[in-house]
């Protein structure tokens, strides 16, 4: 059976049953009557003879009909008996609104295994939940929500699936103008996880886009099908991830897993699959709107327009932050402008058309086309709507006409934005809405969606996640034998030889002076003061000598002339795939924390580009006039340390390579961390 035939009698039900008689029970028939719901409902209660003036039955079996949607608000014990007798039933689905399931896993109610018993009672039958609202659908009038919400029907809009109920609420009332299709809160994902919901709900031809609130990503092989599912209908996503899911870090003992932590791993997720990634509920709203309207945008350029010079100035100011650029008029544009404007207005962008068009709708519209011209971007209005308590706004409506008229021209992106958020009243947005225009509301929460909805968007599949999750005890691998299994992979060494504490001054004589001289069995020698570095004779040798505990050691011929130290790190993140961490090494990488990280595999561009984010990549390359690096020879041995990882993938826990050192002629492997499954 299809997600689409699945799921469409729980999520577009034509009969509706309620079990329960308490407040929210009573809720969920008020929101569907308010909806304006057209199917049956079926009150469930053993006392109640109706409820709001619905008749009520005793039990699920009296209902005289198939029941599609079920509404569960009994307690949990109960609500596992009442999915077992809808699963027998036939029944559609039903939403577990009952807590203390998995996410009170912790209690002395053994909740966890109540979990499991309401998953075999469901069977096949779908349940959205436990422990969350439900849903509602804006497009088919159908709510099975138990409290108030904000939201009106649409005939289309985009959809919204968070795992927060109070998140779902506050989204619903919002007054930006975002038309939303379907909003749903997933709780516990029993049965029904982000990405079944996520294909169904993209499946509707009346969904644009598709947001998410995401706390944990649960399967991350049908989060991968469900971008591609994305991809393919050209259906943006946009999502939001919270929380912090320690899993790899906790097990690791590298610093790579800290360096990079869940955040990072999320965001190099979120890039390789092409899912564009915001860090506020505001720019979330506002980056649905532009997928709505527009869908993803060609790129970061924007034409900015105010009749202010301050306001021109702070839009220039906050775009920096968000790598908006405001590329320079044409030929074209200046000639428009200036036959509009005269001689006395400064042409540029962001572009000042100074308030002495102001209410000349023919010449502010000319004024907006001509800057929409030749565009291959947003463009946005500047406006400020006064408030309409103690002002008459009506005076600003020549800029809603002129945007009109632009965009029936020019058939473009178009905006309209406010420089503080509260500052364009709804009806405007909706207005708007009406010829294509979106409201953006706040200038930094709107370049911050412009930003967003112009990132990560691609045609072109990407590479499959990596999804190995090794599991069992780890040993860490002795540092000489790490390093040879890396030399078996072209990856260049110093001259190296492991022996006993008492003969490592025969050794670093046999090696020449200067040397290095590493304890064997630690995996932060440095921490424990068991690494001594350019020991340049017998005496400095054997006094180093006396300060190590352990019986083995390695003596390493010194390397002298590094340019830049690097970290190259791979940790397994249960919850994002397997992460590839490059940043500034040595010493001090913890307190540098310059990094940069990608999903396993990568191609060599994919790891040049990562490279280049860092800030040491700069020295590298020769900074203010001195020596650079072969940087193809750092990517060369990059990718031989994913090569090994990959045809290493079910027998290794993490690697990390610190310091990778770089001369000008080599690259080459200094430490090398390996855990492996014993």
């Amino acid at each position: 059976m299809s997600t689409k035939s699945r799921l469409s009698r729980l999520f577009s039900p034509k009969s509706v049953a309620v079990v329960g008689g308490g407040v929210w029970c009573r809720s969920v028939i008020e929101q569907l009557i308010k909806i304006g719901y057209k199917g049956t409902i079926f009150p469930v209660h053993p006392f109640k003879e109706e409820i709001l003036g619905i008749k009520s039955f005793k039990d699920l079996e009296d209902i005289p009909a198939i029941i599609d949607a079920t509404f569960i608000g009994v307690n949990r014990n109960i609500t596992i008996e009442v999915v077992k007798q809808l699963n027998s039933l036939n029944a559609g689905g039903a939403v577990c609104f009952a807590s203390g399931f998995l996410e009170a896993e912790g209690d002395k109610q053994g909740s966890g295994e109540l979990q499991k018993s309401l998953i075999e009672a469901a069977a096949d039958m779908p349940i959205l939940g436990p422990n969350c609202y439900g849903f509602i659908n804006y497009l088919d009038h159908a709510a099975l929500w138990p409290d108030q919400h904000g939201g009106t029907t649409v005939d289309k809009g985009v959809a919204i699936l968070t795992q927060s109920s109070n998140i779902a609420i506050n989204i619903t009332m919002q007054t930006r103008g975002l038309p939303i299709s379907y909003i749903m809160s997933v709780g516990n994902q029993a049965s029904l996880g982000f990405s079944e919901i996520g294909m169904y709900l993209l499946s509707d031809p009346r969904v644009t886009a598709l947001g998410l609130h995401i706390e944990g990503i649960g399967d991350l092989k049908a989060f991968e099908e469900l971008t591609t599912k994305a991809r393919k209908l050209g259906k943006p996503i946009v999502a939001l991830k919270v929380g912090k899911s320690a899993e790899a870090r906790r097990a690791a003992q590298s610093h790579t897993a800290s360096l990079a932590g869940d955040a990072q791993s999320a965001k190099s997720l979120f890039k390789r699959l092409g899912i564009a990634e915001v860090d506020r509920l505001e720019v979330l709203i506002d980056t649905l709107k532009i997928f709505h309207s527009y869908g993803p945008l060609s790129s970061k350029n924007v034409r900015s327009l105010s009749c202010s010079g301050g306001e021109a100035s702070l839009v220039s100011d906050l775009a920096q932050a968000y790598g908006i650029q405001f590329p320079k008029l044409e030929k074209e544009n200046i000639s428009e402008l200036r036959s509009v404007l005269g001689e006395m207005v400064a042409l540029s962008n962001p572009l000042d058309y100074h308030t002495y068009i102001w209410g000349d709708i023919n010449a502010m519209a000319s004024t907006f086309i001509a800057m929409m011209r030749q565009h291959n971007g947003i463009t946005i209005i500047i406006v400020d709507f006064p408030r309409d308590d103690n002002c008459d706004p009506s005076a600003w409506n020549c800029v809603i006409t002129a945007a009109k008229m632009a965009k029936k021209s020019e058939n473009k992106p178009l905006a309209l934005v406010s420089t503080l958020s509260e500052n364009i009243p709804e009806h405007v947005s909706f207005e708007l809405l009406e010829s294509n225009i979106i409201t953006l509301h706040g200038l930094d929460t709107a370049l911050a969606a412009i930003s967003a909805s112009s990132s990560n968007q691609t045609l072109v599949p990407p590479k499959p996640i990596f999804l190995s999750n090794p599991t069992g005890k780890s040993i860490l691998v002795d540092e000489y034998d790490a390093k040879k299994s890396l030399e078996k992979y072209g990856l260049k060494l110093p001259e190296t030889e492991k022996c006993l504490l008492s003969d490592a001054h025969l050794v670093s004589d046999q090696i020449g002076y200067p040397v290095v001289i590493k304890a064997l069995g630690s995996a932060h020698k440095s921490e424990l003061g068991e690494v001594f570095l350019n020991l340049e004779n017998q005496k400095s040798v054997k006094e180093a000598l006396r300060k190590i505990s352990k019986k083995h050691v390695i003596v390493e011929k010194m390397i002298g002339d590094a340019v830049v130290e690097l970290l190259v790190g791979i940790v397994h993140d249960p919850a994002h795939g397997m992460l590839l961490t490059v940043g500034a090494g040595g010493v001090l990488t913890e307190i540098l924390s310059d990094t940069s990280s990608i999903l396993l595999p990568s191609s060599k561009s994919e790891v040049l580009d990562c490279f280049n984010q860092l800030k040491i990549s700069k020295i590298a390359k020769g900074y203010r006039g001195a020596l650079g690096v072969d940087i193809n020879q750092i990517i060369d041995a990059i990718m031989k340390i994913q090569d090994f990882v990959l045809d290493n993938r079910d027998k290794l826990f993490e690697i990390e390579i610190n310091p990778l050192i770089v001369t000008t002629s080599e690259v080459i492997v200094a430490d090398a961390l390996i855990r492996k499954v014993t």
